[in-house]
């Protein structure tokens, strides 16, 4: 319990929402010997070690509680390997005909290489690790995961080509569409960006969109996925240039951008997947809704905070957050 909205947020954030350190420094070990554990496969894929990267709200520092997943690209030695890309952006990954290491991986009757084979090599390799339980393919088939024995969080392993410069200069990793071939990512400027946009904004940003993370996670509304909404508070924070320590001023504002902007097109700043809002009218209606309710009752908090009517204040934000919210006292 609280007696101002100060000390409540920040019961709230140390409670509900932010990862533990200790825990989190433990997750980053395990995270590195697992890396070292792959690196040291036999009778694998060949490895472009090198370019392994640390991807997903984990490695970006926006994760909320639990710390149930973490999110890793394991890079290969294409060997060989060359890649096209199609209007829907698509990619086609092609091995030289004669591919040792590729030619059992690939869609029958063609030399395209098959994603969903290469990630069930993955599976198949990982099973036989020691210190995890057990690995599968990812529910939205694009990923290995791996289950540790001792601790509560699951490894989704990404395979992943990285390509050579284009004619604009640029790079990308390769990684698996989910449907058995391929598309572009650069997780790099995804963590770059939230790097520069909190650096910005002194420093305040990450707290506000873990904030708003946990918002959208009540069940009072469609959720949208947490890389659109992530995109949205930096696209707000990137425009408006500042941020203020305090995370139920920044909170008021996302929630009045968010009411407003959740009906227009999110580009990928990575100018890689297009519109990030593909969500329905009706999802786009009640996130709306729920947004603008919660945005009145936020400035209510906010008047009674200032009138000093801190309990009534902190009661107001429970109907934000819910009963995970301290109660006053």
């Amino acid at each position: 319990m609280s007696k101002t909205v100060n000390a409540a947020f920040t019961t709230f954030m140390i409670n509900a929402v932010n990862l533990d350190g200790t825990r989190t420094n433990t997750a980053r070990a395990s995270r590195n010997f697992l890396k070292g554990n792959v690196i040291g496969l036999t009778d694998f894929f060949p490895l472009y070690s090198d370019k392994n990267i640390d991807f997903g709200s984990f490695a970006r520092r926006t994760k909320i509680k639990p710390l149930d997943d973490i999110d890793m690209i394991i890079t290969l030695s294409a060997n060989g390997c060359t890649w096209e890309e199609s209007f829907d952006g698509t990619v086609y990954l092609n091995t030289p005909s004669d591919s040792p290491e590729y030619k059992d991986y690939r869609h029958d009757g063609t030399y395209r290489l098959n994603s969903r084979k290469v990630i069930n090599r993955f599976v198949s390799k990982l099973s036989s690790l020691n210190h995890y339980e057990r690995a599968d393919l990812h529910r939205n088939q694009n990923a290995a995961t791996l289950k540790l024995t001792s601790y509560d969080w699951n490894f989704d392993i990404v395979p992943a080509f990285f390509t050579t410069e284009d004619s604009a200069g640029k790079t990308y990793y390769i990684i698996p569409d989910g449907k058995g071939n391929w598309m572009k990512t650069d997780p790099r400027l995804d963590r770059q960006r939230v790097t520069d946009i909190n650096q910005l904004c002194n420093g305040h940003v990450l707290n506000a969109i873990r904030a708003i993370k946990y918002w959208q996670r009540r069940s009072t509304m469609p959720s949208m996925s947490s890389y659109l909404l992530e995109s949205m508070v930096l696209n707000h924070f990137e425009a408006k240039g500042e941020a203020t320590e305090f995370i139920d001023i920044n909170v008021i504002n996302i929630l009045g951008y968010i009411k407003n902007n959740i009906w227009s097109s999110v580009d990928d700043p990575k100018g890689i997947q297009g519109n990030l809002n593909t969500l329905t009218y009706d999802d786009k209606l009640k996130i709306s809704q729920k947004a603008e309710t919660d945005f009145n009752t936020a400035l209510a908090a906010r008047e009674f905070e200032k009138a000093g009517d801190h309990e009534t204040a902190i009661s107001e934000w429970r109907k934000v957050f819910g009963t995970e919210f301290p109660q006053y006292g």
